[in-house]
């Protein structure tokens, strides 16, 4: 099993940043992948969507509060961009390239995960079987990232590395951790 932890950190130190702390750890052991966030510090200053009864598939969650990672295949174009609201909605692309031909990723068609808010944060867990997507043999590469929105509108853009003059997801040098 290949597990590791992460801190996220915000794209531009100038942002009305809220006292917030992203971290979390992610684990691939053969083709099973798990992936926890905890948001913790000034939680309720952050934009967080009302658990949904009857969670569905769902475009444009980025445009609220969002927990995101992108998968790659090492040595291939090829990736994965996974959403995941605090509501329960969720939603996976799949790119040919950077940024080039988004298309929604039919192999999944449920993409269960638990949501549990307490009053110093919110923790997220999932646990995804990837064997409709790529081999237990390909080495992924991976780009861990969370778009905050607080309750004035104002977003910020956390991940792993930030290496655009940009806020840019994207970009396969973001994806810094091999599994």
């Amino acid at each position: 099993m290949n597990e590791q932890t992460f801190s996220l950190q915000s794209f531009s130190s100038t942002e009305s940043l809220l006292n917030l702390k992203i971290a979390g750890n992610i684990a691939r052991n053969a083709n099973q992948l798990t992936i926890t966030y905890a948001l913790l510090g000034d939680v309720e200053e952050v934009r967080i969507v009302a658990p949904s009864d009857t969670p569905t598939r769902k475009h444009e969650l980025w445009e609220d509060t969002c927990f995101e990672f992108f998968l790659g295949v090492k040595d291939s174009e090829q990736y994965w961009e996974f959403n995941l609201s605090p509501a329960g909605h969720w939603n996976v692309y799949r790119f040919d390239g950077y940024r080039q031909g988004m298309q929604e990723e039919t192999a999944f068609t449920t993409l269960p995960f638990s949501i549990h808010s307490h009053s110093d944060g919110l923790a997220l867990a999932l646990n995804v079987d990837l064997d409709k997507i790529v081999s237990a043999e390909q080495a992924l590469e991976v780009a861990i990232t969370t778009v905050i929105k607080n309750k004035d509108g104002e977003v910020s853009y956390w991940a792993l590395t930030h290496q655009g003059a940009e806020a840019d997801f994207h970009l396969r040098d973001s994806f810094v951790i091999e599994l």
